[in-house]
């Protein structure tokens, strides 16, 4: 049964049926955000399980990753690679709206249910096939993990430190694919509805990334040349970067024209000359003059307590934020997170990117592997060896 809020707003995706062969992140993400706008997500393991099932065992004994992307979901074991087990993901296909995978290339053509095959035979199914590189390169058959993933988009060399390039701290190549394909099976559920036929969508973690790398792809190819790693500090505003109070915390700041240049001058560093300063007077002259006006800035906020770098940052309307620890990040006042059970115990996780009207603030369990596979069965069950019996 679809869960309703305590309001009985109802659910967008209400009466959706998604059947995923997933593993890890990307494809989890994806029917994750499915199944929190109602659809009913039936999710296919294998008898060993999702391997994400392993990958750490930080949530009260169960991993991080596969809490915050199976919620609500059903887990249903089977081996298509058997004639019985096939039939039965037959049955499910046949029945559902979304068809979601993300297995190595070639895996699922070699069983028969390749997205092609499947939309062929049944036309008002969405497919929806993650990949790493897209399919038709060199590339195509290479494994995709999210860190190569980032070295082979470019991402970790616009990361990092100066002469030290740096993973971005978080799987961001898989999350981007799951976010893409969430929007692209939002897309062709939208025209289905027009049109009464299924389409297929489908994203790669480099052509997500690769949308990212727009901005350095422009300058590398039609500019001066790519930004390095500037640890952190931006390539191309200044100032815009990490200064250190007399405490030892670091505040980021952020100054996006002269306007502002102008008020912090006056406000923070308590001289309004300095905004005139031909050194300074412009974004591109402080980008120029960067170590000197660094020096200067970093200067003034050594001198400076904490709150009283806040309080004038506030008084001169700067953007500004401070470089908080993970530790300091679960009790940030923005933070909000709903309860989910695990084990007979309450944790508080990360409450949906989006806020909307069906709520529900609180998450249903990630399911046990195989939890739902004799009920799937029954619910499902082959006609033919019924009207047998």
């Amino acid at each position: 049964m679809n869960r309703q809020t305590s309001t009985e707003q109802p659910l967008p995706l209400a009466g959706v049926t998604v059947v995923a062969i997933e593993q890890a992140l990307a494809a989890p993400l994806c029917t994750c955000r499915l199944a929190d706008m109602g659809a009913r997500v039936i999710k296919i393991e294998r008898p060993e399980g999702d391997f994400a099932r392993g990958y750490d065992r930080a949530a009260n004994g169960n991993s991080s990753y596969f809490l915050w992307t199976n919620r609500g979901k059903e887990s249903v074991v089977l081996d298509f690679k058997l004639a019985d087990d096939a039939a039965l993901l037959h049955r499910l296909i046949a029945e559902a709206d979304i068809f979601v995978q993300n297995l190595a290339p070639g895996a699922l053509s070699r069983a028969g249910f390749d997205s092609a095959t499947l939309r062929d035979k049944y036309p008002q199914l969405i497919t929806c096939d993650i990949t790493g590189y897209g399919t038709g390169s060199e590339t195509s058959k290479l494994k995709a993990y999210d860190f190569l993933v980032q070295c082979e988009s470019g991402l970790v060399s616009v990361s990092g430190a100066p002469d030290a390039p740096g993973r971005i701290g978080v799987s961001i190549c898989d999350i981007g694919a799951g976010m893409n394909a969430t929007i692209a099976v939002l897309s062709a559920l939208a025209l289905r509805n027009r049109s009464g036929k299924g389409t297929g969508v489908s994203v790669s973690l480099f052509d997500g990334a690769a949308d990212w790398m727009t901005v350095p792809y422009v300058h590398e190819r039609y500019g001066r040349g790519a930004p390095t790693p500037q640890g952190l500090k931006h390539p191309s505003i200044a100032p815009y970067g990490a200064y250190r109070t007399s405490e030892g915390r670091d505040i980021v700041i952020s100054i996006q024209n002269d306007r502002e240049w102008s008020n912090f001058c006056a406000v923070f560093l308590g001289d309004q000359d300095i905004a005139g300063d031909v050194r300074f007077a412009t974004n591109n002259a402080r980008v120029q003059n960067r170590e000197p006006l660094d020096a200067l800035i970093g200067d003034v906020f050594s001198t400076k307590t904490l709150d009283d770098a806040l309080s004038l940052l506030g008084d001169a309307n700067i953007a500004y934020g401070q470089l908080r620890l993970v530790a300091e990040m679960t009790g940030h006042p923005a933070l909000r997170t709903w309860p989910m059970a695990a084990d007979g115990m309450e944790l508080q996780m990360i409450a949906p990117p989006v806020r909307a009207p069906w709520d529900a603030q609180c998450f249903k369990p990630a399911p046990k592997l195989g939890e739902h596979t004799a009920r799937i069965r029954e619910e499902f069950p082959d006609e033919a060896e019924e009207a047998s019996a």
